[in-house]
């Protein structure tokens, strides 16, 4: 089993990352949680594939469970289903000593991160992600939130889990395009700050997954224990993401998240290179790497549309927006601007 701590200011916690970590996930939360109710929250899929699993280990361990369903998919992270969460938590008697189990992927883990922070003003959360997205990702650091109609995490908080449990024998189940999303995430990890981790994934059969799990939380650990509330270093993590969330917002939600965002970091390479931002080969190199792994780089979506949708992005402050920008491989930093200057860059990678 490899262990990466997470140390911030609000909580301290571990990441365990082995295969058949299920098996172990009751006696691994108890050390962390107590023997408490636990509220499985998951969504249809995971639920036949891995839920059963889940509950016979943690009522081995001594935990009293219950169970609520969603349906798969990033339009299920609403405000209707956020407050059937919470009305099934307070319906199921779960009080503060309690906590919330997060069994899925992304879409899981934000909203019942998000009902874990606000019923009864917090109480303890486990995450237990079962997507390659999620583990490296989405469940550590402490982002949760819902979407709104005007776009993507508008309403959330930050909330460090108690533990998280990256079970490696879940991602056999993964399709090849749950696959992808997690390598686009993946990608973004070595673009920002790891050339190292960006060669070893031009040969995608030597990789040991359960290593490129950890090196990507170790590098997401080392950016949130410094900045846990996202008002500085960490917006570095957003590589593509503006974009991305409006080309996500553009489909209805139908574009999966990575794919999206892989698409948000080709738009903005390019025009880096084109404004003479970053070294001439990134934008190729980068096409490359994203078409090793099936994912797309363009987008059809017009340049006046992707700046109306990314201009509703939580990270807009007033007229201005931070945008994170490539200088090579490996190095990536973040610039402040105009909304008419994010125009032109839009306009230069499209």
């Amino acid at each position: 089993m490899k262990t990466v701590r997470i140390d911030t200011p609000s909580r301290s916690y571990p990441v365990h990352i082995a295969d058949n970590m299920l098996d172990r996930a009751g006696e691994l939360a108890a050390e962390h949680v107590g023997i408490c109710k636990a509220a499985i929250i998951t969504d249809n899929i995971v639920d036949g594939l891995y839920a059963d699993k889940l509950e016979n280990s943690l009522r081995k361990s001594g935990f009293d469970t219950v169970k609520f369903v969603i349906p798969s998919g990033e339009k299920s992270k609403n405000a209707e289903n956020f407050l059937l969460i919470l009305n099934f938590l307070a319906e199921n008697g779960l009080s503060r000593p309690d906590a919330v189990f997060a069994l899925g992927g992304g879409v899981v883990g934000d909203i019942a991160g998000f009902a874990a922070c606000v019923y009864l003003r917090g109480i303890k959360l486990v995450q237990i992600p079962t997507t390659l997205l999620a583990m490296i990702d989405s469940s550590v650091g402490g982002k949760t939130a819902i979407d709104l109609s005007s776009g993507k995490n508008l309403a959330g908080a930050f909330y460090q889990p108690n533990i998280v449990i990256c079970d490696c024998s879940a991602l056999e189940t993964l399709d090849y395009e749950q696959r992808a999303n997690g390598f686009a995430e993946i990608i973004k990890y070595a673009v920002i700050c790891d050339k190292e981790l960006f060669e070893g994934l031009k040969v995608p059969k030597s990789l040991d997954i359960s290593d490129i799990i950890l090196r990507c939380v170790e590098i997401k650990r080392d950016i949130v224990t410094a900045d846990e509330r996202d008002t500085g270093r960490r917006q570095i993590l957003n590589f593509g993401h503006t974009l991305g969330h409006a080309i996500e917002k553009l489909s209805g939600f139908t574009l999966a998240h990575g794919k999206a965002v892989s698409i948000g970091m080709a738009i903005i390479t390019k025009a880096c290179e084109n404004a003479g931002i970053c070294e001439n080969s990134c934008y190729n190199e980068l096409v490359q790497m994203l078409n090793r792994y099936s994912l797309p780089s363009k987008t059809s979506h017009t340049q006046e549309s992707l700046f109306n949708a990314a201009i509703s992005d939580k990270k807009r402050k007033g007229e201005k927006i931070t945008l994170v920008l490539p200088e090579k491989i490996g190095r990536c930093f973040l610039k402040t601007m105009s909304l008419s200057e994010m125009r032109e860059i839009i306009k230069l990678g499209i």
